[in-house]
């Protein structure tokens, strides 16, 4: 059966699996092309066939897999360095958006918030649990997206974010991933809309 996999709140089955197999794929654990078998997978989370097709629908949605008739589902190969490049721009267009939007609403309750991943982020680095470091990152900017455009501007945004992210290497150390995230959260304090453009420019690479 599958168990939490955050101590501090409950997620749903369904989204427990759909994390995994996000982790799974980012992680490159699983690897370009590679087929998956809902039964397979099934029988990995305990459950019934039904949360694992949903979950791969979602998957799919979100860039991560591919379905293809009479081929099933595989995991989508990776972006050449042109189309990751675009994406990097389109990421980046999308993210100053919401700071534009986000420096003059932006609370003490907003800044603790992105603190506490923060600093579960440093912890992650820490104890060297590299998945948790990728959906803390993610994490971090999903907070300023949603904040700044709510659902809307997350459903744009998501699928973008999760094509990046497959065999994504370009974190070299705890302290600049950190310290990039912290000149974030420190421009958006000063409430400074150019500071938190071009720290999330420097960030988003």
């Amino acid at each position: 059966m599958v168990s939490p996999m955050h101590s501090n709140k409950i997620i749903p089955v369904r989204e427990q699996i759909a994390e995994q197999i996000r982790s799974d794929i980012i992680s490159g654990e699983l690897p370009p092309n590679t087929k998956l078998n809902e039964q397979a997978l099934a029988d990995r989370f305990g459950v019934s066939r039904g949360p694992v097709r949903d979950v791969l629908l979602q998957l799919t949605k979100e860039g991560l897999l591919v379905s293809k008739s009479n081929c099933g589902v595989t995991v989508n190969s990776k972006l050449d360095a042109g189309l990751q490049s675009l994406m990097v721009q389109i990421r980046q267009t999308i993210e100053t958006h919401a700071a534009k939007k986000l420096v003059e609403q932006f609370n003490n309750s907003d800044i603790q918030a992105l603190e506490d991943i923060l600093t579960e982020l440093d912890q992650a680095f820490e104890q060297e649990d590299f998945n948790a470091v990728t959906q803390l990152d993610i994490d971090f900017h999903h907070y300023l997206i949603k904040q700044a455009g709510g659902d809307e501007l997350s459903n744009l945004w998501h699928p973008i974010v999760m094509r990046m992210r497959m065999d994504y290497e370009r974190v070299s150390s705890a302290s600049d991933c950190v310290a990039e995230h912290r000149a974030i959260i420190d421009a958006l304090k000063a409430r400074d809309c150019d500071a938190v453009i071009k720290a999330l420019k420097a960030n988003i690479k």
